[in-house]
């Protein structure tokens, strides 16, 4: 990925998604629109994994996937800078938890706590959600949130709990 300079960057971890049109090419070209802004090093992948939709289920099956990067950015600028590459890649917020061209959560910044209106950090579905847990598990194995609670456990209490299947895709 592309070589930025080190200044005051934080690692932050970005959950993608798609389930419209070609759904790998979707997540390529999501990356590397992440990639390309000044403010945003795209440092490591996950592999890609295959989940059914929550929420609304009728509708195509999702790839999923986890970046990890180093951002310039403060969280409120790193939000619009993905809600316009989600825009650039056709994303249409019509319905919610509908079929999407890509989607781009921000998982987690740092250590930050963030709880505002259209803003919260760590993610408001991480805790639930396998098809991230897994894939950030995957490049973040002991990672512990900021509220103290190690990763592991957290995917080792959701395995236990069953859940929607996530099976593995491809390796980046």
């Amino acid at each position: 990925m592309s070589g930025r300079s080190e200044e005051r960057q934080v690692i932050a971890y970005l959950g993608l998604g798609a389930n419209v049109g070609d759904r790998e090419a979707n997540l390529r070209e999501a990356i590397a629109l992440l990639d390309a802004h000044p403010g945003i090093d795209v440092r490591r992948l996950s592999s890609v994994y295959e989940t059914e939709p929550v929420g609304l289920r009728d509708q195509p099956r999702f790839l999923n996937q986890v970046a990890e990067v180093a951002v310039t950015l403060t969280p409120e600028a790193l939000l619009e800078a993905i809600l316009s590459i989600e825009a650039a890649l056709g994303r249409i917020r019509r319905t919610r938890w509908g079929p999407r061209t890509i989607d781009i959560d921000i998982l987690l910044y740092g250590d930050a706590l963030v709880d505002r209106p259209g803003l919260r950090i760590p993610h408001s579905g991480l805790r639930e959600r396998a098809f991230v847990l897994l894939p950030l598990h995957e490049l973040a194995p002991d990672l512990v949130l900021p509220d103290g609670e190690p990763l592991a456990a957290l995917l080792a209490r959701l395995e236990a709990a069953g859940g929607p299947e996530v099976v593995k895709w491809q390796t980046c």
